[in-house]
């Protein structure tokens, strides 16, 4: 590919790709819009970074990785197309560099990073030293990818625009097929053709991992084993190859213990050291990929499983001021909300607590389908602040605001307070002084709320 340039290259799918690009010996150079501490790691890796873009930044590059949400407009790649110089999505990048791996592709609307990130503890645990790229950094490792030079390769397949159909994996796992990006996809019908086609394309005699709690993740798998390939399902159902049950919560309710009954028969303890049912529901794929995918020895896997000490945005407990716990997550749709939110809410009240709940929207094609969804999601809360909507990519459509949120959300069973709107700064004097010791205050979304989490715990500090 010779000289490679990415635009936007601080994203985390992008940078996992320049990570390991980089590992490989690539002149990788990139652009982002502003800086960041991904772009400071990059540059320690030897890349060429940019803040800003400009067309003469890709003046002598012979190939140029883009993601979905860089428009045709981008200066950047306009001057590219017009050169000639060869356009790969990110996916296609990546795929390049996996050369004659055997790959583990890790898909699903909900679940994905977490499940890639442990899988890639479980078999390192098991001496197997898999390369890696995720949509999260590992926080135990402060990457989100790696280049190990194994023959296995672990990533995490990104359906939102269907580009997760290039991998070819042995191992595929699917944590949950669900009504999602639809701004791609227009229908549920179509999420669910792209799906069998990522089942479609595990390699003969490879292996697909898929959950059975999840309805459409069942179908896929009911449709893959009569297509001819090898599936192995988890799940608490009890139907599933491999079952879950017996899912106890510490008294803090962060860690917990599973039995996993295995399809051989026989049944083990599985400890992890993150909260709720749908964390052991990942940690259960990994096992099954890792063990059954891959030959891993089941006790190492274990025991990578009950070290891994999560991924950043997922459930992430950015600090403890005035004994109120702040914690961060990526969630975005309305199956994590829920299961963020649920999960706190458990953990808050075994504490004594409340639970407060900062969500930005994403999209507004996402906030206009699933406000209902949504609303249940947070249900759970004490308090909810909903912020503006994070547009992305997408330009404000008339009459799709937070509000379409907070109107069914009012009327849920249930008390809570619920508001609309303020300033970051605003916000967090709001959630700082409402907050009481034992509290718990959740930020949610797949925009820039991130940053808030900071400042409640220095309005909280103050205060």
């Amino acid at each position: 590919m010779g000289r490679v340039h990415f635009i936007a290259i601080g994203g985390s799918g992008m940078s996992a790709v320049a990570r390991v690009m980089l590992a490989h010996g690539v002149a990788v150079s990139g652009s982002d819009a502003k800086d960041s501490a991904v772009l400071d790691s990059l540059r320690e890796l030897g890349a060429q970074v940019f803040v800003g873009h400009d067309a003469a930044h890709v003046a002598d590059v012979d190939t140029v990785v883009i993601s979905s949400a860089i428009p045709e407009s981008n200066v950047e790649l306009a001057a590219a197309r017009e050169a000639g110089a060869l356009v790969l999505h990110r996916s296609q990048g990546l795929a390049a560099t996996m050369q004659d791996s055997r790959r583990a592709a890790v898909a699903g609307a909900n679940g994905k990073t977490t499940t890639t990130s442990m899988l890639t503890v479980a078999l390192q645990s098991a001496g197997l030293d898999p390369s890696f790229a995720s949509g999260g950094e590992l926080t135990g490792q402060g990457t989100n990818a790696a280049w190990t030079g194994s023959d296995l390769f672990v990533v995490e397949a990104d359906e939102s625009d269907g580009s997760f159909l290039v991998y070819r994996p042995e191992v595929a796992v699917v944590t949950n097929v669900q009504p999602d990006h639809l701004d791609f996809y227009g229908t549920f019908a179509n999420v669910e053709a792209a799906y069998g086609t990522f089942a479609a394309s595990v390699q003969p005699g490879g292996l697909l991992v898929a959950c059975a709690d999840d309805a459409g993740s069942a179908r896929l798998a009911a449709s893959a084993m009569e297509s001819g390939t090898r599936v192995l399902t988890y799940g608490f159902d009890d139907r599933a190859d491999l079952t879950l049950s017996d899912h106890v919560a510490d008294d803090e309710g962060i860690g917990t213990s599973t039995e996993l009954h295995l399809p051989g028969g026989g049944h083990v303890t599985m400890r992890l050291a993150t909260p709720g049912s749908h964390n052991a529901l990942n940690a259960g794929a990994a096992y099954l990929a890792a063990t059954a995918g891959f030959g891993a020895d089941g006790t190492r896997v274990l025991e990578g499983l009950a070290a891994f000490d999560g991924a950043r945005r997922r459930f992430e407990v950015r600090g403890v001021a005035a004994g109120v716990t702040v914690v961060d997550d990526y969630a975005h749709n309305p199956g994590k909300v829920a299961a963020v939110v649920r999960t706190a809410a458990d953990i808050a009240a075994r504490r004594g607590g409340r639970l407060h709940v900062a969500f930005q929207p994403h999209l507004y094609s996402r906030t206009r389908d699933f406000a209902a969804g949504f609303a249940a999601g947070l249900a759970p809360a004490d308090s909810v602040v909903l912020l503006d909507v994070y547009g992305a990519r997408e330009q404000p459509m008339e009459g799709i605001t937070s509000e379409v949120i907070a109107a069914p959300l009012r009327e849920l069973p249930g008390e809570r307070n619920v508001a609309v709107g303020g300033s970051f700064e605003e916000v967090a004097h709001a959630l700082a002084s409402s907050a009481r010791e034992d509290d718990l205050v959740l930020t949610v979304g797949a925009g820039d709320v991130t940053e808030l989490a900071g400042l409640v715990l220095r309005a909280l500090g103050e205060g």
